[in-house]
């Protein structure tokens, strides 16, 4: 893969993972092929942001998680009301992460 291609791949698509991630990213896609590149190229990842502002207003109802896929925790949170406010208020910390980890493995299935 051309390296130019990869680190504009990068530089558009870096908000949605980690910092940590991107040199393994950027390695694994220089280290791939061709006829993959079409389809890492159009991926749609969720937003973090997003998330989050997603987490504030109806976290205590599940739909963050919902919306990044987690659908066990989110049907958990449903049932608990957001495990009485507790695990909607851990959320706020921890849902921009894990959307960035969900983006992350979504990516891996690709390449």
């Amino acid at each position: 893969m051309e390296a130019q291609k990869v680190d504009m791949f990068i530089l558009s698509s870096g908000k949605f993972f980690e910092s940590h991630q991107l040199p393994s990213i950027r390695e694994r896609l220089l280290a791939m092929d061709d006829s993959k590149w079409a389809m890492a190229q159009t991926l749609q990842f969720k937003d973090p942001t997003i998330s989050l502002i997603v987490s504030l207003l109806a976290g205590g109802f599940g739909v963050d998680r919902f919306l990044i896929g987690d659908t066990g925790l989110g049907i958990g949170k449903l049932l608990t009301c957001g495990g009485l406010g507790i695990w909607a208020i851990i959320d706020w910390f921890l849902i921009m992460g894990a959307t960035r980890e969900k983006n992350f493995d979504r990516l891996n299935q690709v390449i």
